[in-house]
């Protein structure tokens, strides 16, 4: 945790159209705000 954010680190493979491997991207999100949800929240169908 850094500060007052709840961080979500996640990694993808990058890869060409042949398939072959060239890097990893990594995705870091702030979920502070994901986290401070109470209750139960459910979307209308």
């Amino acid at each position: 945790m850094l500060k007052d954010k709840f961080v979500l680190i996640r990694y993808f493979a990058v890869r060409n159209e042949e398939g072959v491997y060239m890097g990893t991207l990594e995705f870091t999100q702030n979920i502070a705000p994901i986290q401070d949800i109470m209750g139960q929240k459910r979307m209308m169908s």
